[in-house]
């Protein structure tokens, strides 16, 4: 759950909002700044992510061309007075940019008036494209965190994973961010993948390990709609949430006896690794701007973006009508859905209790007026029988149980306007 409401439940607004109206009297000074790069050298088999494989005809300079016209738009619509607390560049792949369109999207960044060396910076990379030209781009502009999709250090998991990469590649990838003294590193592993067994998985986390990452996010495999695994027919098999559960337990496990700190069912973070702020670029916080196509930003009232796809097909249409985008064009939002009271309500409260720290009961009752139980009583009594969720009258905090339940619980605190968008939503 990086956001609620998922994309699928965004729809075209009419008419389109400007910008102006939507962050008129929006809290504006702590926003959190993201810029979307939706481009990869490979598309991996399980993703689902708004990306497509390269970039022909200039397309990244039309790209970079279009994300200053949009940011010139959604500067305009901000107070003079605004300032940003952190800052993430994701994908796709952002470092499938050369260094010197990485140097230029950290202008744009700038020149919405976020302050790169003086605020996290965290960007996502893989192994093939973290090249040392790059990552000294990176860290000259004040990167404090870099994310590396490793998934398996195993090439024959890879393959699987549909992702081609040799395990001689990626660990010179992570000999050069380990040179270039970024504060942070973060690796992705994902458990699940067809033919993987616990040895191979232990293999996977004692090469992670093996590095010192101060962060590893551990992601179980999910065979969603449109994506390459799809399209081959995998599929779990009807032991596969048993042999997930069972691959997950160890994972947490043995991170936990190598010293790290569970944050969430897939976030671990050395228990001597600086704190950078928010997890997950701040998406359970409002006062998000996003910058790019497949960007989302968040208002009180609306979170909003532009249309979604995986079809490859679709994605390229999407990124075609971008680039071809005028600053009149960027001057209001194009797809959304609205926030209402209640959403705003489930949204807190699935954001909060996902984290392994729990929700601070007073949190949530300063900000609506009633204690949780009285809006979700059903659902976190159920919970609780479930043995998902304990409570010191303090905090809600999910059980060791819960959190390995987590992507279960989630679901269960969706609106039924969301629900049922979701269910119409045609794939594409």
């Amino acid at each position: 759950m990086y956001a609620y409401p998922h994309k699928t439940a965004y729809r075209p607004l009419h008419p389109r909002p400007a910008l102006t109206e939507l962050w008129a009297g929006e809290p504006q000074d702590a926003l959190s700044l993201y810029l979307h790069v939706p481009f990869c050298e490979v598309r991996c088999g399980f993703c689902n992510l708004f990306t497509r494989v390269g970039a022909p005809d200039e397309l990244t300079t039309r790209y970079l061309d279009a994300l200053e016209r949009q940011s010139e738009a959604v500067r305009e619509a901000l107070a003079p007075s605004a300032r940003f607390a952190t800052a993430a560049f994701g994908g796709g792949t952002p470092t499938y940019l050369t260094s010197a369109e990485l140097d230029r999207l950290c202008d744009i960044a700038e020149g919405m008036g976020a302050d790169l060396r003086a605020l996290p910076l965290s960007v996502e990379a893989s192994p093939a494209t973290a090249t040392s030209d790059r990552l000294a781009v990176l860290a000259e502009r004040g990167i404090t965190r870099l994310s590396l999709g490793v998934q398996s250090f195993d090439d024959t998991e890879a393959r699987a994973a549909v992702r081609p990469q040799r395990r001689a590649d990626v660990e010179a990838a992570l000999g050069r961010i380990r040179d270039a003294a970024i504060e942070v590193l973060n690796i992705d592993l994902i458990y699940g993948i067809d033919g993987q067994t616990t040895d191979s998985w232990a293999a996977s986390l004692d090469a992670a390990l093996a590095w010192r990452p101060e962060e590893l996010y551990l992601y179980p495999l999910y065979v969603r709609p449109l994506t390459g695994l799809a399209r081959r027919g995998a599929g779990p098999d009807p032991e596969w949430d048993a042999r997930r559960l069972d691959l997950y337990r160890r994972g947490r496990d043995r991170l936990i006896a190598a010293g790290y700190i569970q944050e969430s069912m897939r976030m671990f973070r050395r228990a001597d690794a600086p704190d950078l702020g928010p997890n997950d670029y701040a998406c359970q916080t409002d006062g998000m701007i996003g910058l790019g196509c497949g960007a989302r930003s968040y208002t009180r009232g609306l979170h909003y973006s532009f249309d979604y796809a995986v079809d490859a097909r679709e994605v390229r249409a999407i990124i075609d009508d971008y680039v071809a985008g005028t600053v009149d064009d960027f001057r209001r939002a194009v797809v959304g859905h609205a926030m209402t009271e209640d959403e705003a309500r489930r949204r807190h409260l699935l954001q909060s209790v996902l984290q392994a720290s729990g929700m601070p009961l007073a949190d949530y009752r300063s900000r609506f007026g009633a204690d949780p139980h009285e809006h979700f009583g059903a659902e976190l009594d159920r919970w609780s029988d479930r043995g998902w969720l304990d409570s010191d009258g303090t905090r809600l905090r999910l059980t060791t149980l819960g959190i390995a339940y987590s992507d279960a619980l989630g679901p269960e605190l969706f609106s039924l306007q969301v629900r049922a968008a979701m269910a119409e939503y045609e794939g594409r």
